[in-house]
């Protein structure tokens, strides 16, 4: 029986690197909880890994807690054997953890050593550079972005959605003279004017009135 060494890596986050040891006869279920342990995330969550070629596209798809959609289309993590997905000495996966708010690993053997080390339990976290990125509850006051963007969830920045930069003062000044706010300066001259006609509005008889006296 032989070990494996695989070498994870976050797609979007090189500085954070797992390498860990697991027999050839374990699960991909044992390496997805061996990961998790090491990264400190619910492994409770829907994943898949897929057997990748070298430049990490897509192939045969093992599945963790698959839909129903799925489940007659994938083989499950528990019943898949590492070694029975070997085909390279440095074969590669392609592993998408969560897929309600997915994150994305490469996971690719490194190593193989042919006699386990009888004081070591496996699967063995054999080294872990970096800490993994938060993630936040979904509906939480904020959310993590795989790629590393972090949004609050109920705030609308209006300037930076609109891609507003300091210069654009001067273009929001000249919409100002340009007429753009005419109508509403155009309402105030007439509710002014309106103020001084009611003033005035007694008087407007003055003169008869004055005529009927004499």
């Amino acid at each position: 029986m032989a070990i494996y060494k695989f070498r994870i890596t976050f797609e979007d986050f090189d500085d954070v690197v797992r390498e860990i040891d697991i027999k050839s006869n374990q699960t991909f279920e044992d390496l997805h909880k061996a990961i998790h342990k090491s990264t400190g995330y619910n492994a409770e969550k829907p994943s898949s890994f897929y057997v990748s070629t070298d430049n990490w596209l897509k192939g045969d798809e093992i599945a963790y807690l698959p839909n129903e959609r799925k489940k007659d289309r994938v083989v499950l993590m528990e019943n898949s054997k590492l070694s029975g997905f070997i085909e390279d000495p440095h074969q590669k996966f392609y592993y998408i953890y969560n897929f309600d708010r997915p994150y994305d690993f490469h996971v690719e053997l490194v190593k193989i050593v042919l006699n386990p080390d009888p004081n070591i339990e496996y699967p063995f976290l054999a080294k872990s550079t970096g800490e993994a990125p938060k993630i936040m509850e979904q509906n939480g006051p904020q959310s993590v972005d795989p790629r590393g963007a972090v949004a609050a969830a109920s705030e609308f920045d209006f300037l930076n959605e609109m891609n507003f930069v300091p210069e654009d003062t001067d273009e929001l000044e000249a919409m100002g003279e340009m007429g753009i706010n005419e109508k509403e300066s155009d309402d105030d001259e007439e509710s002014e004017d309106d103020e001084f006609g009611d003033e005035f509005s007694d008087g407007d008889n003055f003169d008869d009135d004055q005529k009927e006296d004499y």
